[in-house]
């Protein structure tokens, strides 16, 4: 360095830049920009970021505005009266400013008016028309339509392993108060930039893989910027969001931020941290729920014994009655058929005893006269068998052939040229056959 160059301090070169500024850009200027920060102080100064993008989404310029308290008070009214919405971060502004570079501050724009017709900025305009495909295309409801899990323990989480909120998540779901016992399974993604949607998606195709070991999908990030969210704000992750099998549970940013996600996911939570009370909350239910039916199933058991038990008490001061009763109603019924019995005893006595007499003067006369009649037969049956036995029939004039100790009794069983014996009534005869001949059966 020569020693003829001057040398500059920081507040020279700075107040320099200040007045070049001031003499090049002197006017105030209309400018449109999207907001991706917002932040009213204590003060009522707001502090803004003005971003402007390309078609790509991707952030061509960014920014520092502020409206000071004055100015604030009297912009921010009139915008939500005349455009019914929240002047906050993510909408698209026309913003009267002046530029301005302070030494210790920097470059910034201080807004002094806006224009209200000039309302839904970039990023709203996107997710109102992605929005509307999703409903045309009727999947905006379906994860929202899908039944909560009533114990929603084994979690599938998408986040970015090393982020805030990933740890503020576990270490509220795995330490709460409760003790209630949760299965996390970290499904790691990149949570910011240009290759969110494609990572997100990733991993909710690796969940899908195994989809049977889960009962619920959680998708977390810290706050950030409008523009750091805006990359959950994409057709193809709310598509992929809308139509997952498992209810999602979707907990980005803080508060003040909102994306397309919030929109189409079963459950929708401010921040990581308030994902897990969610969970939790859910558990909580279910075991209250299970300790309402212990009680109730107590409570009726013990009405239930209480019941028995003064029936019991009733009946068993009621035994002695009943059984009285009882013993004087079978001691009755007893007498009665011990004096049918009796009745009936000495009635069959009775008539058994006619019987018997009435026997007694029969059998006598009976046995005479079967005894006579049985003589009788005896008597005919011996006249039979002395008529027909063979000495009667030869006495008769009847004769028998004997031949071979064999009587003949056909004339198919004599032959010529034999010996046979003729018996007769008072003798027998030697015979010898010469000829035989047979009767003719028309003779």
């Amino acid at each position: 360095m020569s020693e003829q160059e001057h040398i500059y301090t920081l507040t020279e070169l700075s107040l320099g830049i200040r007045e070049a500024i001031e003499d090049r850009l002197p006017h105030e200027y209309w400018v449109s920009a999207e907001i991706s920060e917002c932040h009213p102080n204590r003060n009522g100064h707001c502090y803004l970021e003005l971003i402007e993008k390309d078609r790509k989404g991707r952030t061509t310029a960014r920014q520092r505005a502020v409206i000071w308290a004055n100015t604030y008070n009297l912009l921010r009214p009139y915008f939500e009266q005349e455009t019914g919405q929240t002047f906050t971060a993510g909408i698209q502004v026309l913003v009267l400013v002046s530029v301005t570079c302070h030494e210790l501050y920097g470059l910034s724009l201080t807004i002094h008016d806006i224009n209200p017709s000039y309302t839904i900025g970039e990023a709203a305009r996107r997710r109102a028309e992605i929005l509307a495909q999703l409903e045309e295309e009727g999947t905006i409801n379906d994860n929202k339509e899908l039944p909560l899990p009533v114990l929603p323990q084994r979690i599938a989480v998408i986040s970015s392993q090393t982020a805030a909120g990933y740890g503020d998540f576990m270490e509220q779901l795995c330490q709460n108060t409760y003790g209630y016992k949760f299965y996390p399974v970290l499904f790691a993604a990149v949570m910011q930039g240009e290759r969110t949607e494609a990572s997100v998606i990733k991993a909710l195709n690796r969940i899908h893989n195994n989809i049977e070991h889960f009962d619920c999908v959680v998708i977390i990030r810290g706050g950030g910027s409008t523009s750091e969210l805006s990359c959950f704000d994409t057709y193809q992750l709310a598509s992929n969001v809308a139509q997952f099998p498992l209810p999602i549970i979707v907990g980005i940013g803080h508060e003040r931020d909102e994306t397309i996600l919030d929109h189409v996911a079963a459950v929708r939570v401010k921040t990581p941290t308030a994902a897990a009370e969610w969970l939790i909350e859910q558990i909580r239910i279910a075991d209250l729920a299970a300790q309402n039916a212990r009680k109730e199933i107590a409570d009726i058991v013990s009405r239930r014994l209480m019941a028995e038990n003064n029936r019991l008490q009733q009946l068993t001061g009621n035994i002695p009655y009943i059984v009285t009763q009882r013993l004087h109603k079978e001691k009755w019924q007893q007498q009665n058929i011990a004096h049918h019995i009796e009745r009936n005893t000495t009635e069959r006595m009775s008539r058994e005893h006619q019987k018997l007499t009435l026997l007694a003067h029969l059998i006598p006369e009976r046995t005479t006269t079967l005894l006579r009649q049985e003589q009788q037969h005896i008597d005919n049956l011996a006249q039979t068998v002395q008529l027909l036995s063979p000495d009667a029939v030869l006495a008769r004039g009847y004769s028998l052939v004997v031949q071979g100790n064999k009587v003949v009794k056909t004339i198919d069983n004599l032959s010529p040229n034999s010996d046979i014996e003729i018996h007769l009534a008072d003798g027998k005869a030697q015979a010898h056959i010469t000829a035989t001949s047979k009767q003719k059966d028309n003779e």
